[in-house]
């Protein structure tokens, strides 16, 4: 490993990119409007958002918004970057002389570890175990050519939607046993959900119950099926698109300008007569869980690609002005962030702290966000005027690197942009 880095450090702040971390920022940021329901709700309240909770008024608009805006969305976000962030390292270690793919591998298996610590300590919905098992695999696939990755990824991303399609036609056919099984997962009974509530509203050992065998499922059946396509495609094709320097904020404001146009002309209009139809057939687990979702699916790509173009004009227009420093604050430490938001949130929710677990409405939920992402740039922009990286950051990249230059240290008086 000695070898493997020498002369190779992770960069400095200075170096970093503003689109980048902006980006980052808004990713981890935005992806709390839905995961605030699996913080605060049994488990089948966000696919199934009939299962559990009141569903009129405020709280159905906040449920469809959320939909709209949010679910798969800022998440495609989060996975984009990450794709471009293995090609950023990848090209910086070997400007440098290093060897990627030791300090790639050494980076992954370490998120590995951290990944496996938040879904079994802390919460179930854990992604960082997912980002590190695809995060291996595009490493293989960096020297494809962009329009490659593109077309592979989007045939990767298919495959999810594909099965899908699959399990929703065959339904029918399936064994008596299996259809009560996936109805009662769709749709537990009252006695499930309270079971459910009872758990998480106790300690942290009595938590473990539920967080162990859904954090196995998460890790298993869900990865295979649905997790590994997604993610790896949306990898590839965040690689791809560093090369055509779309998210470093490069192509002309035109250019940015047509992707928010298309991504939110027909990517909104394709949710919302998803989310129609949704209700339109009272979120039958024989419509919903496997036909209907397949809108959101396809159409949180184009929404996403509609956030990303906003933010990327911003970027172009702003040119690092004062509203967009802290948000790349909370990009340049997205990884503290992430795990912050599930030790403020279970602290809320769950029996160790608060215990609101199952006792919030969507729209009270909804009032927490603003107030959790305030905490978070807070914390972030604070941190940032004494140290050059977040605190998990700084431990990661120790791990990685072996040795760093003064890295917990006072940073430059000019507050840096994005990252690589």
């Amino acid at each position: 490993m000695a070898e493997a880095t020498a002369g190779v450090t992770p960069i400095a702040p200075q170096q970093r990119i503003l689109s980048l971390d902006l980006l980052r920022g808004v990713a981890v940021l935005g992806i709390l409007i839905m995961n605030i329901q699996s913080f605060s709700m049994p488990e089948t309240a966000y696919i199934n958002p009939a299962s559990f909770g009141d569903l009129t008024g405020l709280n159905f608009w906040v449920y469809s918004l959320s939909h709209l805006l949010a679910d798969l969305k800022f998440m495609a976000i989060f996975s984009l970057m990450f794709g471009a962030g293995v090609m950023l390292l990848t090209g910086r270690v070997e400007a440098r002389g290093g060897r990627p793919a030791r300090i790639h591998y050494r980076r992954m298996l370490w998120l590995l570890v951290f990944g496996l610590a938040h879904a079994y300590l802390l919460w179930y919905g854990d992604i960082l175990v997912a980002y590190a098992l695809c995060g291996m695999f595009v490493f293989l696939l960096r020297r494809v050519p962009p329009a490659r990755l593109v077309i592979l990824g989007l045939g990767l991303i298919a495959v999810t939607s594909i099965l899908y399609v699959l399990f929703g036609l065959s339904m029918s056919f399936w064994p008596p046993e299996a259809i009560q099984q996936t109805m009662q997962s769709w749709a537990p009974p009252a006695e499930q959900l309270l079971h459910d509530m009872e758990v998480y509203q106790g300690n942290w050992w009595q938590q473990m119950a539920l967080r162990v065998p859904q954090s196995l499922k998460m890790q298993t059946f869900v990865f295979f099926i649905y997790v590994f396509w997604r993610v790896s495609g949306l990898m590839l094709i965040g690689m791809a698109l560093f090369h055509w320097r779309v998210l470093t904020a490069e192509r002309p404001a035109r250019f940015y300008g047509w992707m928010v146009l298309a991504g939110y002309g027909i990517g909104l209009p394709v949710v919302l007569y998803g989310l129609q139809q949704h209700f339109a057939h009272d979120w039958s687990v024989h419509y919903s869980m496997f036909l209907g979702v397949q809108f959101n699916y396809w159409g949180s790509l184009l929404v996403a690609a509609g956030h990303l173009g906003v933010v990327m004009l911003i970027c172009r227009a702003s040119g690092g002005a004062w509203f967009t420093k802290p948000l790349a604050a909370v990009g340049r430490m997205a990884f503290s962030n992430y795990i912050l938001q599930s030790v403020i949130c279970t602290f809320l929710f769950y029996g160790h702290g608060l215990g609101l677990y199952g006792e919030m409405s969507r729209f009270g939920q909804i009032l927490v966000v603003p107030a959790v992402w305030l905490a978070l740039v807070v914390f972030s922009v604070l941190w940032l005027r004494r140290f050059r990286y977040g605190p998990l950051e700084w431990l990661w990249r120790r791990l990685t690197y072996g040795r760093l230059r003064p890295a917990v240290a006072a940073a430059p008086s000019s507050p840096p942009a994005g990252d690589g």
